[in-house]
């Protein structure tokens, strides 16, 4: 009987595989590279949020922040999306995903950089943005933090936040309204809205 981290070993050094689950690309199926820390957005979540997001997508400039697999970002592609900004550190990760969106003739662009340094360049405002670090990195409050005050959401942007379900609803900045909140196992999975400034 082989032991369970011999599994484990051998399991996490071949690619790992993403399925799209709607818009133009449904059905189409990634690899993208092991990488320790990548959890891609379960695909009941992903419906969910889509879901959710279904008015708010066709036409969205979006941004994947700790992209990762980048399930989100090619998601709201698939879905209509005009354009997506994919941000991750790892250079892996940076060439699966420019070869990807190659491959699907999809607009978007990729940086090969640490996420939060990254929102520290020039902005540009997105419709929609992704947050889905690694669990347990305790970035979220920084993130959203540099998202507000850095120029990087429209008026009215939708935030889309991911995090462990222990931690309960992550702490917005003052600007921000929970309009979603559900939890999937150990995947806690909030939308938050950017309050048009008055």
């Amino acid at each position: 009987m082989k032991s369970k981290s011999l599994s484990l070993s051998t399991a996490t050094s071949l690619p790992h595989k993403l399925r799209i689950i709607g818009g133009q690309w449904r059905g189409r199926k990634l690899e993208f590279p092991a990488v320790d820390a990548i959890r891609p957005t379960p695909d009941r979540v992903r419906e969910t949020v889509f879901n959710w997001l279904q008015n708010s997508v066709v036409g969205a400039r979006c941004l994947d922040l700790f992209a990762g697999s980048g399930a989100l970002g090619i998601e709201a592609l698939s879905r209509g999306a005009s354009h997506a900004v994919f941000v991750d550190r790892e250079p892996r990760i940076g060439q699966y995903l420019r070869a990807t969106l190659k491959q699907l003739n999809a607009n978007g662009d990729v940086h090969t950089a640490d996420s939060l340094r990254w929102l520290t360049s020039s902005s540009q405002p997105f419709d929609l943005v992704f947050l889905d670090p690694p669990f347990g990195a305790d970035v979220l409050p920084d993130a959203c933090q540099r998202l507000e005050e850095g120029g990087w959401l429209a008026p009215d942007a939708l935030v889309y936040i991911e995090c462990a379900s222990s931690g309960g609803a992550p702490a917005l900045p003052a600007s921000w309204v929970l309009i979603k909140s559900k939890t999937a196992g150990q995947v806690g999975y909030h939308l938050a809205r950017r309050k048009t400034p008055t």
